[in-house]
């Protein structure tokens, strides 16, 4: 890995809250690549850096300061649909999905590295999401008038 590469999007899809789409600093990574037009005319373009599964990255431990992890959090959605295109989709193993995507995050997340969290209740509510990864956060923001989670959880020890 890159010196300079500090930062990992563990599910970038198509980097849709990202200011700089292509940081330096950062790894994107997916394990989809996918050019499709939304039913909308909109373009869904999704290349990452690397197309590894966020559940095993070949990265070595403590590799990161920062790791953003916005997995699919979606199961009550067609599997063609554009909200699966755009945003993925889980299945019935979600719960060990997400748990060993949390893990795995967390593994290669440096001590006292923050890994930022961002989750929809629309179909998974908080409490059975931090009840599945065994973790609660430092901090969370509820936002206002959606189901959009943030929530910011350190490393402490190795």
């Amino acid at each position: 890995m890159e010196q300079n590469k500090i930062v990992l999007d563990a599910c970038c899809g198509s980097k849709m809250f990202w200011f700089d789409k292509q940081h330096p600093s950062v790894i994107y990574n997916d394990i989809r690549e996918l050019d499709e037009t939304l039913c909308d005319g909109r373009k869904l373009n999704i290349h990452p850096d690397t197309n590894y599964d966020f559940t095993n990255f070949p990265f070595d431990d403590n590799s990161f300061k920062l790791v953003v992890f916005d997995p699919p959090h979606l199961i009550k959605i067609s599997t063609n649909s554009w909200m699966a295109k755009k945003y993925g989709k889980l299945e019935n193993n979600w719960k060990e999905l997400i748990k060993n995507g949390f893990d795995e995050c967390m593994r290669v997340l440096d001590v006292y590295g923050v890994l930022i969290f961002k989750w929809s209740e629309t179909d998974i509510k908080q409490k059975e999401l931090f009840k599945v990864i065994n973790a609660v956060p430092l901090i969370g923001d509820k936002g206002k008038g959606n189901n959009t989670r943030w929530y910011v959880f350190m490393k402490e020890s190795r």
